[in-house]
């Protein structure tokens, strides 16, 4: 079995936000699988223990640029070391431009940027001098270029969070509405089709094992044919939550998003969403330990 360190113990314990011994335990009933002490402890917790998968763990922005007829569009992702560094005027630009250039040129890949043609050079050129002028690392990370069937909408929230929106049909009012609807409740998917079959399996599991230890607490076994509606019901809520059609719309949870849609004759083809970092373990600095061991050299 895999050692479980103090370290998995932490990230555990920052995913989840549940006890330390409890990760421990989790942990070690998983034999050290992470993605599977964190069902273990959704069972026990339920989906408090689900809250670090949102969780933004660098710096940078989100960069946005969409053609004057609303056909072509690019979302982009830079990441540098620090806020300071994202809130700074000369990278926002860089990030603006390189947004535009990406849209323009539609290169096959986030490698082929640094090769763009920029200010008279190279992207990476320019990405260079910025690092040596600002005394970061800054990185383009990732972009996705859509190219509309209906108009293109989007919305960007502190510069971290960026969506883009192919709406057919409706006004450019609906379309900032959807996007800013997709930035605040974060759908995985358009409707359930485009759900991950992993994360579906793992509401059912979830779900099968809180059924487990109810019957084995009460001491009653749930009949086969209730147990099963009973996954189905879970995994059918879970898909209302994370679908964008299903969810009820922020500005009027009266109405769902395809409720809205329908009423103003309009549809989305498709959506992309970027929050800054996602995914990318920000390191954490203890400054004070940085300054005594300083001291002591």
């Amino acid at each position: 079995m895999a050692e479980i360190t103090a370290s998995m113990v932490k990230e555990l314990r920052e995913r989840t936000d549940a006890p330390m011994m409890d990760c421990k335990k989790a942990l070690t009933e998983a034999e050290g699988d992470m993605s599977r002490a964190e069902e273990i402890l959704r069972v026990r917790f339920g989906n408090k223990a689900s809250k670090a998968a949102g969780r933004v763990a660098a710096e940078g922005s989100v960069g946005i640029n969409i053609s004057a007829d609303g056909k072509t569009g690019t979302l982009l992702e830079v990441n540098s070391e620090t806020d300071f560094c994202a809130k700074n005027e000369e990278f926002v630009k860089f990030v603006g431009e390189l947004a535009q250039i990406v849209n323009t040129a539609n290169p096959a890949n986030i490698e082929a940027v640094a090769g763009l043609a920029m200010r008279g050079t190279t992207a990476e050129d320019v990405r260079a001098q910025l690092v040596g002028k600002i005394g970061e690392n800054i990185t383009p990370r990732r972009f996705v270029r859509i190219n509309a069937k209906g108009k293109l909408a989007s919305y960007v929230h502190g510069s971290k969070i960026g969506v883009v929106v192919d709406l057919v049909g409706g006004d450019e009012a609906l379309g900032k509405d959807i996007a800013m609807h997709i930035a605040a409740a974060k759908p995985k998917a358009l409707d359930a089709s485009g759900v991950d079959a992993a994360l579906i399996d793992a509401e059912r599991r979830v779900a099968q094992q809180k059924a487990e230890e109810e019957a084995e607490k009460t001491g009653k076994t749930i009949p086969a044919e209730i147990l099963a509606k009973r996954l189905d019901g879970t995994v059918q809520k879970f898909l209302k939550e994370v679908t964008l059609l299903s969810q009820p719309f922020v500005k009027d949870d009266k109405q769902t998003i395809e409720q809205l849609l329908k009423s103003k004759g309009a549809s989305v083809a498709s959506f992309s969403m970027f929050t800054v970092g996602e995914g990318i373990e920000k390191a954490v600095v203890d400054y004070a330990a940085e300054v005594a061991a300083a001291a002591k050299v």
